[in-house]
C-alpha cells in the first residue's frame, strides 16, 4: 500500500520545488507531480496545455515547478508501466496528500480497497466513521488528485453502476475491466 504523508497545504509562497513529469499510458498522457516528500499529483492530461497544468499545481501546492527528475516520479513510471502490464496490484511510491482533514480519511480509505474489489460511496462513509456523509464523500473522491494510484476508479454506486469519474467513463471502465472488476452497466 503507498504510505501517504498527511500534510497542511502549502502557503503560496513555498519555495519547494514540485517537480513534474508527463507519463504516456494506454489512456493518454498523464500529468504527475511530486514533491521530495512523494507524488502529490496524477491526473489524465485531457488536451490541457502544460502551462495549464503548472499553474494548476503552484495553486495546489505553492512551490515553483520544475521537470527536474524526481526519484519518486521514475519510481511512479516504473509502477505504472507495471500496472497497466497487469503485473503491478499495489502501489508503493511515498504519496503526499493535500486537502482537508475530511478528504485525508476519505483517501486513505479509498488506499484500503484491495485490487480488483469495489467498494460503494455509502461504504467508504460508513468505514470513516460518517455514514451520513455519503454525498460528501463522493466530493471527497472527486477532489482525489492522484488518480489510480488513489483508487477512486474503485468507488461505484451502491447498485453496482459506475457512477461519474474525472478521467471519463471510459477510462473508468478500462482501470476497472484491466482489474477484473465486473460492474453494472
Amino acid at each position: 500500500m503507498s504510505t501517504a504523508v498527511l500534510s497542511r497545504r502549502p502557503k503560496a509562497t513555498s519555495k519547494r520545488p514540485i517537480h513534474k513529469l508527463t507519463i504516456d499510458s494506454p489512456l493518454g498522457a498523464l500529468f504527475a507531480a511530486a514533491t521530495d516528500t512523494g507524488i502529490c499529483f496524477l491526473e489524465f492530461a485531457n488536451d490541457r496545455p502544460d502551462v495549464d497544468i503548472r499553474f494548476e499545481l503552484q495553486n495546489l501546492f505553492g512551490g515553483e515547478v520544475d521537470s527536474d527528475p524526481n526519484e519518486h516520479l521514475s519510481k511512479l513510471d516504473s509502477e505504472l508501466a507495471g500496472y497497466f502490464a497487469g503485473e503491478l496490484k499495489q502501489f508503493s511510491v511515498p504519496l503526499e496528500l493535500t486537502g482537508t482533514p475530511f478528504q485525508k480519511r476519505v483517501w486513505n480509505e479509498l488506499l484500503r480497497i484491495p485490487y480488483g474489489e469495489t467498494r460503494s460511496y455509502e461504504e467508504i462513509a460508513v468505514a470513516i466513521g460518517q455514514p451520513k456523509a455519503v454525498r460528501a464523500v463522493g466530493a471527497a473522491n472527486g477532489r482525489n488528485h492522484i488518480g489510480i494510484v488513489i483508487p477512486c476508479h474503485r468507488v461505484i454506486n451502491k447498485g453496482g453502476r459506475l457512477g461519474g469519474y474525472g478521467g471519463g467513463l471510459d477510462r473508468k471502465r478500462f482501470l476497472l475491466e484491466l482489474e477484473g472488476v465486473s460492474y453494472k452497466s
